[in-house]
C-alpha cells in the first residue's frame, strides 16, 4: 500500500512539473490573442469582428497540423515510457517532415485564396477588407505554425515543457512591441492597423519556430536521416491512427464553429463582436483544463507505455476533480467581472450588455468543457481515439449547431439562445466521456508493443 501511495505521489509531482509550464504557455498564448483584440478594439468593433472570423477559420485550418502533432505526442510518450528510443527518433523525423510539407501547401492555399474563402463564409462587405488582409498575411506563413506545433509536442513529450513556455513568453513580448509599433505607428513605423497586427503575429511565429529548432538540436532530440529511408510508413500509419480521429474530432468542432459563426453573422455585427469578446474572455476559464489535459495526457501515455494502466486510471480521476474546481471558480469570476471588463474594451452598450449576459450562461458550460477536454486528451493518450471522434461528431452538430440555430434564429433568442445550446452540448458529451473513462475499455487500446 505504501509503495502504491508513493508511486501516486511521484506521478502527481511529475504532473505538476509538466502542467505548470504548459499552463503558463497557454496563458501566454491566450494573452497573445487578447493583446491583438484589445489593441485592434482601438480601431473599431468591425475590425475586431473581422479578425475574430478569420482567426476562427485559421484555427480550423491549422487543425490539419494537429492530425500529425496529436499522434506525435502519443507515440513519443508511449515509446518513451516503453524505453523504445529508436522509435522515438523515427516518430520525431516523420512528424517534422510530414507537417513541414503540409504547412507549405496550406500556406499557399490561404495566401492565394483568402478573399474567395471569406466570400464563401458570406462575410459582410464592410468586414471583407480587414479580414482578407489578416488572412493573407497570417495564413500565408502558416508553415511557421505547422513546424512549431510539432516541435513543441516533441519537447513536451520528452518532459521539457518549460522550453516551449520560455519561447512563448519571448514571442509575447515581441508581439506586443510589434503590435504597438505597427498598428498605431510608433518607433518610426507607419500606422498599419490590422495589417500591422498580422505582420507582428507572423513575425513572432517565425522567431518562435527558429528558437524551437535550435532547442531541439541543442537537446539532441534529432534523428539520423537513415531513419527516413526507406520512409517509415508504419510509424506514419500509427501516428495517423491517433492523429486522424483526433484531428477529425477537432475539425468537426471547428467546422461546427464556422457554421455557428455564419449563424451569428446573421444576427448582425453587434452579436458577432459580442461573441468575439466573450470567446476571448471565457478562454481563461478553460485554459487550466487544457494544460492539465496536455500534461496529464503525456503522463498517462508514459504510464501506458510502462504497462501501469491502473495508475493511469487514478491519475485521470484526480485531474478531473481538481480541474472542475478551478474551472468553476474562474468562470464565476469572469461572469462577475464581465460588465466591468467589457466597459474597458468597448463603448457600445449593446455589445457590453450582451457579452455580460453570455458570460453568466457560460458558467455551467465550462464544467462540461473541462471534463471533455481532459477525457478526450486522456483517451487519446491511451490509444482510444475513435470514441471521442464519434461522440463529438454526433453532439457538436446535433446539439450545438442545430440547437444553436433553432434557439438563436428560429425561436429568436439570439446569441444567448445559442449559448444555451452550446451548454447542453458540452454537458451531454461530458457525461459520455466520463463513463467511457470509468468503463476501462481504453485499457486494451495501447499502440506500443512491449
Amino acid at each position: 500500500m505504501r509503495q502504491q501511495q508513493k508511486e501516486q505521489q511521484n506521478i502527481r509531482r511529475w504532473l505538476v512539473r509538466l502542467t505548470g509550464p504548459i499552463f503558463i504557455e497557454m496563458v501566454l498564448i491566450i494573452l497573445l490573442g487578447t493583446v491583438d483584440t484589445v489593441m485592434l478594439s482601438q480601431c473599431s468593433d468591425n475590425t475586431v469582428a473581422a479578425v475574430g472570423v478569420v482567426v476562427q477559420l485559421l484555427n480550423m485550418v491549422f487543425l490539419a497540423f494537429e492530425a500529425t502533432t496529436a499522434g506525435t505526442s502519443v507515440l513519443c510518450s508511449q515509446y518513451l515510457g516503453a524505453r523504445q528510443l529508436d522509435n522515438v527518433s523515427r516518430a520525431i523525423g516523420v512528424s517534422l517532415v510530414f507537417n513541414a510539407m503540409m504547412g507549405v501547401v496550406v500556406s499557399a492555399g490561404l495566401f492565394f485564396g483568402a478573399e474567395h474563402i471569406l466570400r464563401i463564409m458570406d462575410l459582410r462587405p464592410e468586414l471583407m477588407g480587414d479580414g482578407a488582409i489578416y488572412m493573407r498575411i497570417v495564413g500565408g506563413f502558416a508553415f511557421f505554425q505547422a513546424i512549431s506545433l510539432t516541435l513543441s509536442a516533441i519537447l513536451r513529450s520528452a518532459g521539457m515543457a518549460y522550453y516551449p513556455m520560455q519561447v512563448t513568453f519571448l514571442i509575447n513580448i515581441l508581439n506586443i512591441a510589434g503590435n504597438y509599433a505597427l498598428i498605431f505607428g510608433h518607433f518610426g513605423f507607419p500606422a498599419l492597423g490590422v495589417e500591422g497586427a498580422a505582420i507582428s503575429t507572423s513575425f513572432s511565429r517565425g522567431v518562435a519556430m527558429c528558437l524551437l529548432i535550435f532547442i531541439l538540436f541543442r537537446k539532441k532530440l534529432t534523428f539520423p536521416l537513415s531513419f527516413l529511408w526507406p520512409f517509415p510508413f508504419r510509424v506514419l500509419g500509427k501516428m495517423l491512427s491517433i492523429g486522424l480521429p483526433s484531428g477529425g474530432e477537432q475539425l468537426s468542432y471547428s467546422l461546427s464553429q464556422v457554421v455557428i459563426t455564419y449563424f451569428v453573422n446573421m444576427l448582425g455585427n453587434e452579436a458577432l463582436a459580442a461573441r468575439t469578446y466573450a470567446m476571448n474572455i471565457v478562454t481563461f476559464s478553460y485554459v487550466f483544463a487544457m494544460s492539465v489535459g496536455q500534461g496529464g495526457g503525456i503522463c498517462i501515455g508514459h504510464l501506458i507505455g510502462k504497462g501501469h494502466k491502473n495508475a493511469a486510471l487514478l491519475l485521470g480521476r484526480y485531474c478531473i476533480r481538481i480541474t472542475l474546481m478551478i474551472s468553476l471558480t474562474v468562470s464565476l469570476l469572469a461572469a462577475l467581472l464581465g460588465h466591468t471588463v467589457m466597459g474597458l474594451l468597448s463603448d457600445n452598450a449593446a455589445v457590453i450588455g450582451l457579452t455580460a449576459l453570455i458570460l453568466w450562461i457560460d458558467v455551467p458550460l465550462e464544467l462540461g468543457r473541462a471534463v471533455n477536454i481532459l477525457c478526450v486528451n486522456f483517451l487519446r493518450s491511451t490509444g482510444d481515439a475513435i470514441y471521442p471522434f464519434v461522440i463529438g461528431l454526433i453532439f457538436m452538430w446535433g446539439v450545438a449547431t442545430v440547437g444553436g440555430y433553432a434557439l438563436g434564429i428560429l425561436f429568436g433568442f439570439g446569441l444567448a439562445g445559442m449559448w444555451v445550446a452550446f451548454t447542453c452540448d458540452e454537458g451531454i458529451r461530458a457525461v459520455c466521456f466520463w463513463f467511457r473513462w470509468q468503463s476501462r475499455k481504453w485499457m486494451g487500446k495501447s499502440i506500443v508493443v512491449r
